[in-house]
């Protein structure tokens, strides 16, 4: 089955054509990175007007590097859920006229649940359940993955998620848009032991997490140097931060690989890309005798492959969508069908 998948939740112009949720045919993005460089962040109507201006000539551009035709398209796949509202309902309004246009199914995807299926596109044998670690820009979470569409989730950022924060880190300490990459590479240079930085434990519930305070007390300590003329040691700061952080996440997944009894443990979102979270949830992880599965880079963050994959198996379960698909800011993984 050829599904012609799109994404567009961020900054991010994506579309791709993936073949049973496993294979990638061609997987087209159009950044713009450079473009919100400038501002520090990503400016949401200008996403928005991008992705229109991009998306058509795009899924144009799939289909011509995957050597096929429209005819050659069973069915049309889009993120309908979380985003940058407007730049979500370009990807949608875009899919439904294709679904439309060409008579095939229109199958809409939870972006999280994308996140989470880039692991079958890296790792064909990979079949839940299993666990996975979701630390992307908007998200941090614990996913019990019971099935391809049967998911339980075990805990959640009570504020800020990882990725924002390595983000608002970055762009305080100076350093170019998405902060969280460039952060990472200062990070390798440096002694992480040099700061001391907190570790939350919210809530009663050990599972979930919270980065708030990290951040404030990282801002903080960064705004007092300035203050007093003090010269920060970025290297350092970057990894005493990176290893507060991964200090927040290794031993709540250890607790849920006992607590469920899976040995298959997952990594998802752009966060995956961090270089000291990948090395310490693999050492750990491969230390209780687990099986750990860390997409390439290159899936770790927004694309449309993603989005294809997990489509598959949204098809086959029956969550087909009608032409009175909307997009929503903000919705569960676990949301309803639509």
């Amino acid at each position: 089955m050829n599904i012609l998948a799109v994404e567009s939740s961020c900054d991010e112009t994506a579309v791709a054509l993936v073949a049973d949720g496993r294979k990638v045919l061609t997987d087209c993005i159009a950044s713009q990175v450079e473009l919100h460089r400038i501002y520090g962040g990503v400016v949401p109507e200008i996403a928005s007007r991008k992705h229109i201006e991009a998306i058509y000539a795009l899924a144009d551009q799939a289909l011509i590097k995957a050597g096929m035709t429209r005819r050659d398209i069973d069915a049309i796949a889009v993120t309908y859920a979380p985003g940058l509202i407007g730049a979500v309902l370009v990807g949608v309004n875009f899919a439904k006229a294709a679904a439309l246009a060409l008579n095939k199914p229109l199958i809409p995807v939870h972006h999280i649940r994308g996140h989470i299926a880039a692991n079958y596109l890296a790792y064909p044998d990979l079949k839940p359940p299993f666990l996975c670690l979701v630390v992307s820009g908007g998200h941090t979470m614990i996913v019990d993955v019971r099935d391809y569409t049967d998911m339980e989730i075990l805990g959640t950022t009570l504020d800020d998620a990882a990725g924002e924060c390595f983000d608002k880190v970055g762009r305080v300490l100076g350093m170019p848009y998405p902060g969280g990459a460039a952060l990472d590479r200062a990070a390798q240079l440096g002694d992480e032991t040099r700061y001391v930085l907190p570790r939350s434990k919210p809530g009663s519930n050990p599972y979930d997490m919270s980065f708030s305070g990290l951040k404030t007390a990282t801002l903080n300590l960064i705004h007092h140097a300035q203050q007093v003329g003090e010269v920060i040691d970025t290297n350092s700061l970057c990894a005493a931060f990176c290893g507060a952080v991964s200090d927040t996440l290794v031993p709540r997944i250890v607790a849920a690989m006992k607590q469920t009894g899976r040995r298959a443990l997952a990594v998802a979102g752009g966060v995956a890309a961090n270089s000291r979270i990948r090395k310490d949830i693999l050492e750990t992880a491969q230390g209780l005798g687990g099986q750990v599965y860390l997409p390439p880079l290159h899936l770790c963050g927004d694309n449309a492959a993603m989005i294809g994959a997990q489509a598959y198996f949204e098809y086959l379960s029956g969550n087909i969508a009608d032409m009175q698909l909307n997009a929503y800011a903000t919705k569960s993984i676990l949301g309803e069908r639509v």
